[in-house]
């Protein structure tokens, strides 16, 4: 039904479209699949309840509540589509419906969460789970997803496609995991999440400094897992995690030493640095040691204040729970803002050789800045031009292009 009550003024449509985007895409492609039990007429459905809602409210006016009115129009389209097909009954489902339980109130979660446990099967590929969650719970567009993995957009769409198969073929339940079994699975889970955050935090293209649609949705998917086990220490170091790094998010635009603390959240960074407490009880995973080096950024007043010492011993432990080329690299700049940048060049270029580094905006960026304290502009000037083309985000590159010029323009006075 495509009636629409009361509503804002037909001049807000596009506003409100894009935040019904932001916010209802996971539940109305969730309630559509629990519906269908089919994760490719989900998502089919979910599109042209968007499309229908460009055409409609214009015309009628918005709807009180958009995602009610979407949700309803997908699954109006979805039982269209399986009566005509003849599916609802003389078939097999594609996904196992959840099967009945115990009127249990804790077990009473989103529709979102259900999805993004089917997402996140063991039985799919790492980069599959990702994927899936991008497109099916965060609704990005196959064509950023595919820009994110550094491939075609049909290498893209034929590997999502392939997973929903897989989906299909496997008879991979659409329901959270029992009581028994969920422990073993929110591991998985809370890994997607956290790189969703991060594909949201350090969006690697586009003019946007933060995606704050994957954000919030990858924080609160966390917040729900961590109301189904609110006393699991993995759970609050990567809930933790999120909120210190996005207490952040308003001064995004901004290098670290340049930001306005005033500006960041207090709220999350108290939620942040409670919940890290709790990690912290026990032996700890690099998410929560990553929670800790947030933590210390966070609780200095100023960047001059920032203890460097304590990030250099967390980055040790870090290194050897979660050896990388990046927290080598992140290390090796923590030493150099403890010991000057003599130390920090000396450390940087010491990981310069790692492969996963060679297109890696920072590795050049952080060289520049620590040549940029030695006073040695020429060579800061080219490695921040280096570092220019290889930034993913217009505004990054922005930056790091100023940064060149103003470098250029002191190694000439020099």
């Amino acid at each position: 039904m495509d009636a629409a009550g009361p509503g804002p003024l037909v001049g807000d449509v596009p506003t409100v479209l894009a935040a019904a985007h932001r916010e209802e895409w996971a539940a109305v492609v969730a309630a559509t699949a629990r519906l269908t039990g089919d994760l490719d007429l989900a998502e089919e459905c979910t599109q042209e309840a968007f499309a229908r809602a460009v055409e409609v409210w214009p015309a009628r006016g918005i709807p009180d509540r958009p995602g009610a009115w979407l949700t309803t129009v997908a699954t109006n389209r979805a039982r269209d589509v399986m009566r005509r097909e003849a599916a609802l009954r003389r078939r097999l489902p594609l996904l196992v419906p959840e099967a009945e339980t115990e009127d249990d109130p804790a077990w009473h979660a989103d529709d979102r969460l259900r999805l993004i446990f089917t997402c996140c099967h063991p039985a799919l590929a790492r980069e599959a789970q990702v994927a899936l969650t991008l497109r099916l719970v965060c609704g990005v567009s196959t064509a950023d997803i595919a820009a994110a993995f550094l491939v075609g957009e049909p290498t893209m769409a034929a590997r999502l496609t392939r997973a929903k198969r897989k989906i299909a073929a496997a008879r991979i339940p659409f329901r959270i995991p029992d009581a028994e079994e969920l422990p073993a699975r929110v591991s998985v889970v809370c890994d997607v999440l956290h790189l969703v955050f991060t594909v949201g935090h350090a969006p690697p293209s586009g003019d946007a400094t933060v995606r704050v649609d994957l954000v919030d949705e990858a924080v609160a998917l966390t917040r729900m897992v961590h109301a189904l086990l609110p006393r699991d220490r993995e759970v609050d170091g990567r809930l933790a995690l999120m909120l210190l790094t996005d207490a952040r998010r308003d001064t995004r635009d901004e290098l670290l030493p340049d930001q306005d603390r005033t500006r960041w959240d207090r709220a999350l960074i108290d939620e942040g640095l409670a919940l890290l407490a709790d990690a912290a009880e026990g032996p700890v995973d690099h998410f929560a040691l990553s929670a800790a080096i947030a933590a210390v950024h966070a609780q200095a007043p100023t960047w001059d204040d920032t203890d460097w010492a304590r990030i250099v011993d967390l980055y040790g432990l870090l290194s050897q729970v979660w050896p990388s080329p990046v927290v080598a690299l992140n290390s090796a700049v923590a030493v150099g803002m403890r010991d000057g940048p003599d130390a920090g060049l000396t450390a940087v270029d010491a990981v310069a050789a790692e492969p996963a580094l060679q297109r890696y905006p920072y590795l050049p960026a952080a060289r520049a800045a620590f040549l940029a304290g030695l006073g040695r502009w020429s060579e800061a000037a080219d490695a921040y031009a280096e570092a220019a083309t290889l930034a993913g985000t217009l505004a990054e590159r922005e930056r790091l292009q100023a940064q060149t010029a103003d470098a250029r323009s002191r190694a000439g006075c020099g």
